[in-house]
């Protein structure tokens, strides 16, 4: 049978007694395996510190730290960081949306210069006229002002675009063809009236030097010949 636990008590009571008169000898290993514990953990803990985190800067921050765990100081560098990256997103959209803008209105829209300047060609080679003096249509070559320099290539197309006081659009347009048997210049003068889309010719034609000028369209000379029927009748012209 057990002891009572009073029993128990008084003995281990005894004991200490007996320990502390051998001087601390049965006590000491006690206190040392204590602190052998103490020192062991602290050794422990010094062998794996905790990471320390670096702080993030603009240039060095990629996003993998919570915002609720940033500095006031790193948050307005994140803050910073991305206004600079939404403002270069932006940048590069609007030079973009320029860039479509500015092909659709020069080259793919119907009224652009490039398509009206097709158009010029198309009418030049598929003219009589203008085969008789410039030669085969298949040989035929337009091009924009020459170079004095034979290393630059043919400058673009010279074209102006303006408005007069009634609001009608007038776009200009010279541009150089060369055939097998002669080079011309080609005039071209479309007029957009107002509350219209589309050009209309008031004045197509080549020059060939040494040649008469050759009219394709000429607005004018309709205008007069339909003024000067207008002015006649009954075989009397009126002046």
């Amino acid at each position: 049978m057990n002891p009572p636990i009073q029993l128990r008590s008084l003995r281990s009571a005894s004991r200490l007694v007996r320990l502390s008169r051998d001087g601390g000898r049965a006590a000491t290993p006690f206190l040392t395996r204590y602190n052998h514990y103490a020192t062991q953990s602290s050794l422990d803990s010094s062998k794996n510190p905790q990471p320390k985190r670096k702080s993030i800067t603009v240039t060095t921050d990629d996003g993998r730290i919570k915002w609720g765990q940033l500095s006031r100081g790193e948050k307005a560098a994140r803050a910073t960081q991305q206004s600079v990256n939404f403002l270069v997103i932006l940048a590069g959209a609007v030079m973009t949306c320029g860039v479509f803008t500015f092909l659709y209105l020069d080259v793919f829209a119907p009224n652009s210069k490039t398509n009206q300047f097709n158009r010029a060609v198309s009418r030049v080679k598929n003219s009589e006229e203008c085969l008789a003096l410039l030669g085969d249509s298949k040989q035929i070559r337009a091009y924009g002002e020459t170079s004095w320099n034979k290393w630059t290539r043919n400058r673009p197309i010279s074209t102006t675009i303006k408005k007069d006081r009634k609001g009608n659009e007038h776009m200009r347009m010279n541009f150089h063809v060369s055939g097998p048997l002669n080079d011309g210049v080609v005039l071209v003068h479309l007029v957009k009236l107002a509350g219209q889309h589309d050009y209309e010719y008031h004045l197509l034609a080549l020059d060939v030097r040494g040649h008469h000028r050759v009219y394709l369209e000429n607005a004018n000379a309709a205008k007069k010949a339909a003024a000067k029927a207008r002015s006649t009748i009954f075989g009397i012209q009126w002046r």
